[in-house]
């Protein structure tokens, strides 16, 4: 990877954690606390490394890839193939797109190894790697060469979008399962926590999914490296997420995670440079089991708990008004208040 993994910092800095603290003080004694938001606007002044974190041009986007798995009838969550969720979404058919539309997020589907070719849209961007992963029960579901290119591309991606902002989510068939093994074997996960959805799971699906999965977990059980895990059980998608979660937090960028897809791809930038973990804030789309298993080893919670149960990406389009009016707590200047400095004190 050309990411030298220095180049992501930790947020830990106390004396700029005390010094937001202070002046969110300040703030309530004029008028009350805001709860949740305070603490999440101290975390984006960490992240932006500032008392004043402005966010600008957000950018949401999802990743799509198909998966070799679907020849073993692994499909979206929704069965429809994903050249047809792409075109209900750049169709703004989908609450996902509208939601991201009136909350004037940028948004952007990146073909990342769909099985069809790349549609013909201005919110659709062609980094095809291939036409799909080969069946990871079988083989290594990528090359290394093509697991590494497609980590660069994403790269790529997020080092040319605007903005300060970055919110990933991954879509394609197989794409949740292929999450499901990333995480497992980088985690020490039971592959079979992260792929129930909740106690009304048919037990006939259930134990398909296991059949398949144990199956790939055998094919590749002395795999352990992040890239060649990516490699042997990923996708392309899993893979460009990666990469612009380094370059997003390499930046000093708001990274926000949504879905499984987009925490598998978290587990292995961790992996490669572990304070990339130290800039995400997640959101949820979902209420299936095996994400909240996710979530409990990535030590997090979402923004917001509403009960959804759409296309990864709708969680994060309507977390994004908080996490702004989190940081307009710092950066918003109120009546007759001092504008002040940007840093504290002692750094200044």
């Amino acid at each position: 990877m050309s990411l030298n993994r220095s180049l992501i910092a930790p947020t830990f800095h106390p004396p700029l954690e005390q010094a937001l603290k202070q002046k969110l003080a300040r703030r309530q004694e004029r008028s009350g606390s805001l709860g949740e938001l305070e603490p999440l606007a101290v975390r984006l002044g960490l992240i932006r490394n500032t008392l004043k974190p402005r966010l600008h041009d957000p950018q949401l986007v999802v990743f799509t890839a198909d998966h070799g798995l679907a020849v073993d009838g692994i499909t979206t969550p929704t069965g429809e193939p994903t050249l047809a969720l792409v075109n209900s979404i750049v169709s703004v058919r989908t609450p996902l797109a509208v939601f991201a539309r009136i909350q004037g997020m940028n948004f952007t589907v990146i073909d990342c190894g769909m099985a069809d070719p790349t549609p013909r849209h201005p919110m659709v961007q062609a980094r095809k790697i291939a036409h799909g992963t080969r069946n990871t029960r079988v083989g290594m579901a990528m090359t290394l060469d093509q697991a590494q290119a497609a980590i660069r591309a994403g790269m790529e991606i997020a080092d040319t979008l605007p903005g300060n902002v970055l919110a990933c989510a991954g879509l394609g068939e197989g794409s949740e399962e292929s999450a499901a093994l990333v995480i497992s074997r980088l985690a020490g996960l039971p592959v079979r926590d992260l792929v129930v959805s909740g106690p009304d799971m048919s037990p006939d699906l259930l134990a398909h999914l296991m059949v398949v999965l144990e199956g790939a977990q055998g094919r590749h059980k002395t795999v352990g490296d992040p890239v060649e895990t990516l490699a042997a059980l990923g996708g392309f998608e899993i893979a460009m997420m990666a990469g612009a979660m380094l370059v997003a937090a390499g930046k000093r960028h708001v990274i926000v995670v949504d879905g499984l897809p987009a925490c598998a791809a978290l587990m292995v930038a961790a992996r490669i440079a572990a304070p990339v973990t130290d800039y995400c804030i997640f959101a949820r789309s979902h209420g299936r089991q095996g994400l909240s298993v996710a979530l409990q080893q990535l030590k997090a919670g979402p923004l917001l708990e509403l009960g959804l149960e759409s296309l990864d990406g709708t969680g994060a389009a309507l977390a994004w008004p908080l996490v702004n009016a989190a940081g307009a707590l710092l950066t918003e200047v109120a009546e007759g208040e001092d504008p002040g400095p940007t840093q504290p004190a002692p750094l200044t």
